[in-house]
């Protein structure tokens, strides 16, 4: 089921952080790992804050009315696109930190 997250405002180049608000209005802490673009759509790569271990999620950015939204990707290809485009990534600057 698709579900937007629109409650949040957040620069790219400064938050690290992000509070979204689910379906039942729960306010949920994240944070933002990486922000990418694969077939010219942006994703954002989010890390619960309460259960870290749990694992990342993603979600499409759209922009609507000036404002970013999260979209769950339901469309498997899709998903695996961004997956593929993650494990491209250079993540050892993330190593030195």
């Amino acid at each position: 089921m698709a579900h937007e997250h629109n409650n949040h405002d957040h620069d790219h180049e400064h938050d690290d952080h992000i509070t979204l608000i689910d379906e039942d209005g729960n306010e949920l802490d994240f944070t933002i790992v990486q922000y990418l673009e694969v077939d010219n759509k942006g994703y954002a790569v989010l890390l619960p804050e309460d259960d870290p271990e749990s694992g990342a999620v993603i979600f499409r950015v759209e922009t609507e009315n000036g404002e970013e939204v999260l979209y769950d990707i339901e469309d498997d290809d899709e998903f695996q696109k961004v997956i593929d485009a993650l494990e491209e990534e250079d993540w050892s600057d993330l190593d030195e930190e």
